[in-house]
């Protein structure tokens, strides 16, 4: 079984999983195809992080697991979070299931693969959860899922923060940073190859460096990646509020490399329902955190997740929230209603909101949002940004598409690119000629194709 087919489900750092475990399978002789039907082994790499994508992880184990009888698959393999949350649940629910591995056995699978077939099939011969497993010590083998421009590095695993209803800590262990060489490692092959967006991703990026026991890890890192050759923009996602220092600010302000954008997921801003959350920030240093992020980095774009509907969230907690969003003015933000998982510190709180209510909040919340972003995309026309070109739309080919600085892949507004003769990859200043909703609408100075440009104009 030579052909391979893979399903990657849930946020960026599966993505690396699942583009490391590809690499290791390519190394060993197998083939991939995009073609599910054509695949004699399947992978679906799962997501279990809530209620929504536990569900769309099991209708794609379900999809695949039809290829046994409507096209070639001979071997179904089942990865990652829901696997490792529910390992004995899938695999009696299951039967066409042939091998689940969790979140630390990526490794092991190609030699599961090279195995003779065991006579049994029973649930435990099947499941090697709790296998040992060396991690992968090299990222330099990863084949790329993402444009061959862009790409997610992952800095670090686990997490030692324990919010209330978050199951990663139990999923994935406590924070552990990789070494700053095999990182730079990393970046410096795939920029070799023609990456010139890196978006570094952990569950806790501001945390990257402190099991190591380096005083300032992030900023010691972002220093040596911005002297690689074919660098061009550097993204953080994932940080925590309560390790975002005055030297991160510095450096992102004096860098031009290191794009004018943070994620800093908040959940909530009311100190009664933070506390519940078991989150370690309050709202009046949250308040100084954003007004310093704004002071020391002019332009900073801001990006933050909300919480609705947690256990005990009152109305007034939640119009005190909105009222902050009114008010903080963020440039991107995602909502998400309370998800109740097994597991967590908030499965066994009480004051449970009914769904109903979290998600009619999440879309008040939204609505508010979506005037603000409209807002600010106005204020752009008339500048002048660099853009990352992306392409067609995979939805609307007729249009091309890029991305601002300041716009992450996938999750943000993108820039809709008129009259330009472009190609993806291309980084060019334009003009912000419009602004529709999310979006915004810009054409190429003239003359300025493939020029060179860094991330400090926007």
């Amino acid at each position: 079984m030579k052909k391979i087919g893979v399903v990657s489900l849930g946020c960026p750092k599966n993505t690396v999983d699942t583009e490391l475990l590809l690499g290791d399978l390519l190394a060993g002789g197998y083939e991939f195809t995009p073609a599910p039907e054509e695949a004699e082994v399947l992978i679906v790499n799962t997501c279990g992080f809530i209620e929504s994508a536990k569900r769309e992880s099991i209708n794609a184990i379900l999809d695949m697991a039809k290829m046994k009888t409507d096209g070639k698959c001979q071997k179904l393999i089942v990865t990652g979070c829901l696997s490792e949350r529910y390992s004995e649940e899938l695999l009696t629910e299951i039967g066409e299931i042939d091998h689940l591995l969790g979140v630390n056995q990526y490794p092991r699978l190609r030699e599961i693969l090279n195995e003779p077939e065991p006579a049994l099939t029973s649930v435990e011969a099947r499941n090697h959860v709790n296998e040992p497993a060396a991690y992968f010590e090299s990222h330099t083998g990863r084949v790329l899922t993402t444009p061959f421009y862009t790409s997610y590095i992952k800095i670090g695993e686990g997490c030692s923060n324990q919010c209330a209803f978050c199951i990663i800590p139990k999923m994935r262990g406590r924070f552990r940073s990789r070494t700053p060489e095999s990182i730079l490692e990393e970046v410096r092959v795939f920029a070799d190859r023609g990456v010139k967006e890196f978006n570094l991703v952990s569950q806790d990026t501001t945390m990257y460096g402190l099991d190591l026991r380096m005083k300032d890890g992030l900023v010691d890192l972002l220093r040596q990646m911005v002297t690689l050759a074919g660098v061009h923009w550097i993204r953080l996602f994932y940080c925590y509020p309560t390790f975002i220092r005055a030297s991160l600010m510095e450096f992102m302000a004096d860098e031009p490399k290191v794009c004018k954008y943070i994620d800093v997921p908040l959940q909530h801003i009311h100190d009664e329902m933070l506390t519940r959350m078991k989150r370690q920030e309050r709202e009046t240093g949250v308040r100084a955190m954003l007004e310093a992020l704004r002071r020391k980095v002019p332009g900073i774009a801001l990006r933050t997740t909300f919480i609705t509907g947690f256990p005990g969230e009152t109305d007034a907690h939640f119009q005190h929230l909105a009222g902050f969003l009114r008010e903080a003015e963020f440039d991107h933000v995602g909502v998400f209603p309370y998800s109740d998982e097994e597991g967590t510190t908030a499965f066994h709180l009480s004051g449970k909101v009914p769904a109903r209510v979290a998600r009619e909040r999440r879309d008040e919340l939204m609505s508010i949002q979506r005037d603000i972003a409209a807002r600010k995309n106005r204020a752009r026309i008339g500048q002048v940004h660099p853009v990352l070109v992306e392409g067609a739309d995979p939805a609307e080919p007729y249009l091309v598409t890029g991305r601002l600085p300041i716009q992450g892949p996938e999750i943000d507004g993108q820039v809709l690119i008129e009259n330009s003769a472009v190609e993806p990859g291309d980084l060019v200043p334009m003009k912000i000629t419009g602004a529709s909703g999310y979006d915004l609408v810009a054409t190429a100075l003239t003359g300025q194709r493939n020029r060179r440009v860094g991330a400090a104009s926007a």
